[in-house]
């Protein structure tokens, strides 16, 4: 029997990406109508940053998740929404040594200001990063007591987390903290491949990760710019759901850039179905992922757990 294979969309990153294609919604109502339109191609869930309306930087402020989410909710469409809770954890260094403490009280948060929205909104996915890495030519920071927190947070909310991990030593950390019980499940594993300097994006890099869950874990993976479609082909064989958009990739192909996020999930729903497999439904999505029914448990599990 074919199997129902996630797709999520996300719709526009934080990255300094307005200006470089036409395409990157940047007000909250782009935001919500990419989102929006990405479920209408195929897409269970929505992967959402949100960008300073002015500028089109990434943004933190909690009206402007606030208005998506509700412009989203507000349109009856039945999209899974999965916001960020990455922002905030980037090292610019742009200066010399000297700055070093001012750049990083300009760019990173406390981890309880970057779960903060989560627990104000309560979405049924939230992402969770796993580690640090040099991210490009910058850091992105994540220690083990930050996720902790943050973990906390998320299982207040209800919300299922999505452990991003961009190497095999953040899956190692995953893992031992959801043994340990700083991490509430069900969750999903997001394998993130291609990022300057994560695990590369490759088939090998792919299954080895793959391997180190443990019996019965979900699982999606995606790659980064030319690599998206081939990672994404790559997952579905080896039995994970998907991830495209313009916050990962700008291209429908070589040369060829994608007019927006709807289309690169077009072109995703026609990968899956080639190979065999159905496209999830937010329905079907809800009942692999565990989110019906789950939160008011979780953030029980969550208040023992503190008390």
């Amino acid at each position: 029997m074919p199997r129902p294979v996630i797709i999520t969309c996300a719709v526009t990153g934080g990255a300094d990406t307005v200006g470089k294609h036409p395409a990157i919604p940047v007000t909250p109502q782009q935001i919500a109508d990419a989102s929006i339109a990405a479920g209408k191609a195929g897409a269970a869930v929505a992967h959402i940053h949100v960008r300073d309306p002015a500028t089109g930087k990434a943004a933190r402020e909690l009206a402007l998740y606030r208005e998506v989410v509700d412009r989203i909710r507000d349109s009856g469409s039945d999209i899974i929404i999965n916001l960020t809770t990455g922002e905030g954890g980037m090292l610019f260094l742009d200066g010399t040594p000297a700055e070093l403490p001012q750049a990083a009280l300009k760019s990173l948060m406390a981890p309880e200001a970057r779960v903060a929205h989560i627990e104000a909104l309560r979405p049924e996915i939230c992402s969770l990063d796993l580690g640090s890495l040099n991210f490009a030519e910058h850091l992105f920071i994540n220690t083990r007591r930050d996720i902790g927190i943050i973990a906390q947070g998320i299982a207040r909310a209800g919300t299922i987390p999505e452990l991003e991990v961009f190497d095999t030593g953040h899956l190692r950390l995953a893992l031992a903290m959801q043994e340990r019980g700083e991490i509430f499940t069900p969750a999903i594993f997001q394998i993130v491949l291609g990022v300057p300097w994560g695990a590369p994006a490759s088939t090998e890099a792919m299954l080895m990760m793959r391997n180190m869950l443990p019996p019965g874990a979900i699982w999606a993976a995606f790659g980064i710019g030319l690599a998206e479609f081939p990672m994404l082909a790559q997952a579905v064989l080896l039995g994970g759901h998907v991830r495209v958009g313009l916050e990962d990739n700008f291209y429908l192909e070589k040369g060829v850039f994608a007019p927006d996020n709807a289309a690169l999930v077009t072109k995703a729903v026609q990968i899956i179905k080639q190979l065999g497999e159905d496209v999830a439904t937010p329905a079907q999505a809800r009942a692999i992922l565990g989110l019906q029914g789950a939160p008011l448990s979780r953030v029980r599990e969550a208040e023992t757990a503190a008390a």
